[in-house]
């Protein structure tokens, strides 16, 4: 079942049926215990709603925070390791990588999330800015996994690079985050075969492309999620970016007028352009 967010509402996909939501806001949704039951239960019993207009999904966010994992994959590790090495803070990422308590920190509130076709923002005082495709976790405020989506943890690689201190000046601006299309509810892991893609594309031609399976992750998404929710308490959930295994290379940085692909198996694509 997949849940997208559109102005007029939730509308839940299932085995191309649609069906309307009662409940108008995400936030109420992961209020339930039984989520994964109840959503069920409506392809049984609701009616049918029309085929959704794909150009007018929305972020299918509420009132949730965004947080993200860093260097859960080894790609990620080399590149964190080899953008800060001048500034001598390439120790702590191959550190982290191997420690058992994970990179986290805070990505976004839900108002600066943008959704579906909507452009991403580059800082404009970065100078080498790159996406980040990566598997999210909808987390309910009980702390268990309720469903996925896509995300892209836009990241400015020079800011980061200067400083480690600076991470969130790298990551967290305006139009930084973006999410959906729709959210994958289903109460199973992903399996771990389950790939993540990338393609941008200039002036009309790929400019990179590059996949990872989640295998490839070092740490469980169960695992972040205990992590994150230590000592916090998040009233309506949260999201949980999960961190990336494909980086382009070093020469390379967005510029507006690109557009970024991502793609994860059973999920769809998330598009955005760079604005």
């Amino acid at each position: 079942m997949i849940l997208y967010r559109l102005a007029a509402g939730l509308i839940l996909e299932h085995e191309h049926h649609f069906y309307a939501v009662p409940e108008k806001s995400l936030d109420d949704l992961l209020a339930r215990t039984d989520l994964h039951a109840y959503l069920a239960s409506l392809t049984r019993t609701a009616p049918t709603a029309a085929s959704i207009d794909e150009s007018k999904l929305l972020a299918p966010i509420g009132t949730q925070e965004v947080w993200a994992a860093g260097v859960t994959y080894l790609r990620s590790r080399a590149a964190r390791m080899a953008e800060s090495k001048d500034a001598g803070g390439g120790d702590f990422y191959d550190r982290v990588y191997s420690a058992e308590r994970p990179e986290l920190f805070f990505k976004s509130v839900a108002h600066k999330v943008v959704g579906p076709h909507s452009p991403v923002g580059l800082r404009s005082d970065a100078t080498w800015s790159v996406p980040e495709p990566e598997l999210a976790l909808l987390v309910d405020p009980r702390g268990q996994i309720a469903g996925y989506t896509i995300g892209n943890d836009m990241s400015s690689r020079d800011i980061e690079g200067q400083n480690p201190l600076y991470l969130p000046q790298a990551k967290v601006y305006n139009r930084s985050c973006a999410l959906g299309p729709g959210i994958l509810i289903t109460a199973a892991p992903l399996s771990s075969d389950t790939r993540i893609s990338i393609e941008i594309e200039r002036s009309g031609a790929s400019a990179f492309s590059g996949e990872t399976t989640l295998a490839q992750m070092k740490r469980r998404p169960q695992e972040l999620v205990e992590y994150l929710y230590r000592d916090q308490t998040f009233a309506t959930g949260c999201f949980l970016l999960t961190g990336t295994g494909t980086v382009p290379p070093d020469s390379f940085t967005l510029q507006p007028g690109d557009l970024i692909s991502i793609a994860i198996d059973g999920i769809g694509v998330l598009v955005n352009p760079v604005g």
